[in-house]
């Protein structure tokens, strides 16, 4: 009798959760905001909703797809091609917000690092598994992963996009030692990677800016310390059981970008310690349900790329909740499923659906 194949509901369940509670955020977030810029309270959950159908059914097609469809060269290398016809691309277009970071889509936009973290994570999954038992053989093995993984960095750097290449590196780097890379090889890169970051930061006036108001925001408070001075004071008007959904002041036009990047900001003052709290335990759960999903995959294929798309969202979440809290500098990653961003919440849906077509193939 054949194996009825069912995914990991849990999982679903808290991603759909995540999803339709950041539509209620976005428009809390951005209704006023909005009617001021747009003519319409309704023009950033409009947006979001379309993209969040879309998703959805992106998500749904990943889940009825077999996993190891994406297991073949011409998906992979496919992939890994669009990906960097599109990153190229995007630098000729015209800057938004002075970055490269957009290809616009009529009313829509659509970021190609997010197709390239994707891409990047299929293919060190499929390129691992190829060489099983072999991982630590460098040519054959380290030197085409890291130098696709290098080139994918350099060309999102320089949009310029500092967190997300570093993500993109961070999550490169754990699923090779997952796959069983001997931990002397990420020594060798310890002293190397800190250069190339310190040179990066200090190379970028905006970047050392960050940093010095990382470590004292009062310094400049009306400059680049104002953004998380903001970001404090609503989580600590929040208390533990917020002011009320909707009743937020500092969005209105205190908070900058209170819709997509500091949303969470906005989840701490409206609902409080509790509502904060229950963000970052649904992401909790995400991991331990993406996780397990992974350990219990039929192969190591599935196993990598269960692991790296689960580690991707879950770290971008932890970056975006230091970055409100003032645990981190300030960068502009949005916190998957809630804030308002179509590309970055597509791709979400998307990575969800590949880990649940994983989860429903475990033992």
């Amino acid at each position: 009798m054949a194996k009825r194949l069912s995914p990991d509901y849990t999982l679903l369940a808290t991603t759909v959760a995540l999803m339709g509670f950041g539509l209620v955020m976005v428009w809390s977030a951005s209704s006023v905001l909005a009617q001021d810029r747009h003519g319409s309270p309704y023009y950033f959950l409009v947006k979001q909703a379309l993209w969040a159908v879309i998703g959805v059914g992106g998500m749904v097609a990943a889940l009825r797809l077999d996993y190891r469809v994406l297991r073949r060269p011409a998906v992979v290398y496919g992939l890994i091609a669009a990906s960097t016809l599109l990153l190229i691309t995007v630098l000729f277009l015209r800057p938004v917000n002075e970055t490269h970071r957009w290809i616009r889509l009529g009313a829509l936009s659509f970021q190609p690092a997010e197709l390239a973290k994707l891409s990047m994570i299929l293919f060190l999954a499929y390129h691992l598994d190829r060489r099983a038992g072999r991982v630590n053989d460098f040519l054959p093995t380290l030197f085409p992963a890291g130098l696709l993984l290098g080139w994918f960095a350099f060309l999102i750097y320089i949009q310029p996009d500092l967190g997300t290449a570093a993500t993109l590196v961070f999550v490169g780097c754990t699923m090779l030692f997952l796959a069983g890379v001997r931990l002397r090889y990420f020594a060798a890169l310890l002293v190397p990677g800190a250069l190339l970051m310190y040179r990066a930061v200090m190379v970028a006036a905006y970047r050392r800016d960050r940093i010095e108001a990382f470590l004292n925001p009062w310094s400049d408070a009306r400059g680049s310390g104002y953004q998380i001075i903001q970001s404090l004071i609503a989580v600590g008007t929040g208390g533990v059981t917020g002011v009320g959904l909707m009743e937020g002041q500092q969005k209105l036009f205190y908070l900058p970008y209170p819709y997509s990047d500091f949303i969470l900001a906005v989840i701490g003052e409206e609902l409080g310690l509790i509502g904060a709290s229950a963000v970052v335990g649904a992401f909790v759960l995400f991991l331990w349900r993406g996780m397990r999903a992974a350990w219990k995959a039929p192969d190591t294929f599935g196993t990598l790329l269960a692991a790296g798309l689960t580690l991707e969202i879950v770290l971008q979440a932890l970056i975006n909740v230091s970055v409100v809290l003032g645990l981190l500098p300030t960068k502009g990653i949005p916190l998957p499923f809630i804030s308002a961003g179509g590309s970055s919440l597509l791709f979400a849906l998307l990575s969800v659906g590949i880990i649940l077509n994983v989860s429903q193939h475990g033992d």
